[in-house]
């Protein structure tokens, strides 16, 4: 997905040098924000596609992403070819996956983590030398994103740099939680990049590499902590209560984010789940959607709510405030339903751990959607990314149509296969 540096385009052109970067206005930048959900992932590869499909022409200097949300912002951002190659390259690397890619799924490894698990419940808690794991080790995925990326773990990702000096990429950024000091930590790699600090939130400016990745797509317990220097880090939806700011911060006067929670109605909403007294998988399932999906609902409204003051004050009165357009895209049906018909499928041994959590007594199965890297579940919610995109690509295409960052009319750039798609 990368190239190696001084190397042409996917279409054999050579980049531009430095002397032909484009010059970004603050007032003039589009950007994608990528949340988390584990395995749902795949649901925003589909959208990307999907988009991709009916706007070819599009790009986004800015690209923001966190959890699993931050493995599709790297691969966007390291590769040097168009909208299109790029998304037809990441729906790949999700079909590609299994669940052996991302973590150990061997009986004896996990029996073991179990078992010292248990161990540390009943004996008061773990040595202080004792190395730091997760119920699960995720080796394998380290592996696989670091010979997708032809980069070593700890390298720089030489695509990012590219887009950068090339000037089709402003700024990327992925968030994680400090475990040692419990901040919201932002890295960023750009130009002309200003970074910025509040008590629970700091940045780095620095040169993303798959450590970055595995850190900021740590899921609290399931998976290890991941050091970086000396501090350790695990899933960035734990603390980032505010998921758009990192485009904000880095001057986003647009923003696209895909989330990958369901928008039912009160009606949906108000139907049990459960019938009896909440399993662990119940309350985990809850606890990981407000990790993951519910801040940046809530964002959004911040975000549209000062809007609607910012139009009510002259813009020389805003002090230093802009208005942000955004929208967001979202699945048309419930991730967590769909995974419940899977679950049968998963290897023997997690199957039975799931199982024991009680992911069959509920009606739904959000925890067990983030976990399941399975290719037929995967390419279900991809499709439906895809047509979720499509079916909506006349709102999108209002929301772009005066978009700077596109080059000619987004009304000629969609193709015609897309009207032939349907509602």
């Amino acid at each position: 997905m990368s190239s190696l540096p001084g190397s042409p385009d996917h279409q054999g052109n050579p980049l531009p040098s430095s002397a032909d970067r484009p010059s970004f206005g603050a007032e003039h930048s589009l950007a994608l924000a990528l949340g988390g959900g584990g395995a749902r992932g795949a649901y925003q590869a589909g959208v990307l596609r999907g988009l991709a499909r009916c706007f070819p022409h599009l790009r986004f200097p800015i690209l923001t992403g966190v959890s699993a949300g931050a493995v599709n912002t790297v691969h966007l951002a390291s590769h040097t070819g168009t909208l299109e190659q790029s998304t037809e390259a990441l729906v790949n690397l999700w079909l590609s996956l299994t669940p052996e890619k991302v973590f150990e799924v061997n009986t004896l490894p996990l029996a073991r983590n179990m078992l010292r698990w248990a161990l540390r419940l009943v004996g008061g808690g773990m040595s202080a030398h004792e190395p730091r794991r997760g119920l699960v080790n995720t080796a394998p995925l380290r592996r696989f994103l670091s010979d997708t990326l032809q980069v070593a773990p700890d390298a720089p990702i030489a695509g990012i740099r590219r887009n950068i000096d090339s000037g089709a990429l402003r700024a990327v950024a992925l968030t994680a939680t400090s475990y040692s000091t419990g901040q919201s930590v932002t890295w960023i790699e750009g130009r002309d990049i200003e970074p910025w600090q509040r008590p629970q939130r700091r940045t780095h400016a620095t040169s993303l590499t798959v450590d970055h990745i595995m850190a900021s797509s740590a899921i609290p317990m399931l998976f290890p902590a991941v050091r970086i220097r000396d501090e350790w880090y695990g899933d960035g939806g734990v603390r980032l209560t505010a998921p758009l700011s990192p485009a904000l911060h880095l001057g986003a006067t647009r923003i696209i984010a895909i989330s990958t929670r369901y928008a039912g109605t009160i009606e949906e909403a108000s139907v049990r789940a459960i019938d009896g007294y909440p399993s662990p998988a119940q309350v985990l399932g809850i606890l990981f959607n407000a990790v993951f999906l519910d801040q940046v609902d809530e964002d959004i409204r911040r975000l549209n709510t000062v809007n609607q003051l910012l139009r009510r004050v002259p813009p020389e009165q805003r002090g230093g405030l802009r208005e942000v357009d955004n929208l967001v895209i979202r699945p048309s049906r419930d991730l967590g339903r769909i995974a419940r018909k899977f679950e049968p499928r998963l290897p023997g041994f997690f199957r039975y751990l799931t199982r024991g959590l009680g992911t069959r007594s509920s009606r739904s199965a959000d925890m067990l959607s983030l976990i399941l890297f399975q290719e037929d579940y995967l390419r279900v919610i991809m499709q439906l990314g895809e047509e979720d995109a499509e079916r909506d690509a006349g709102r999108i295409e209002a929301f772009l149509a005066d978009a700077p960052h596109a080059s000619g009319s987004f009304a000629s750039q969609r193709l015609d296969r897309v009207h032939a798609a349907g509602p």
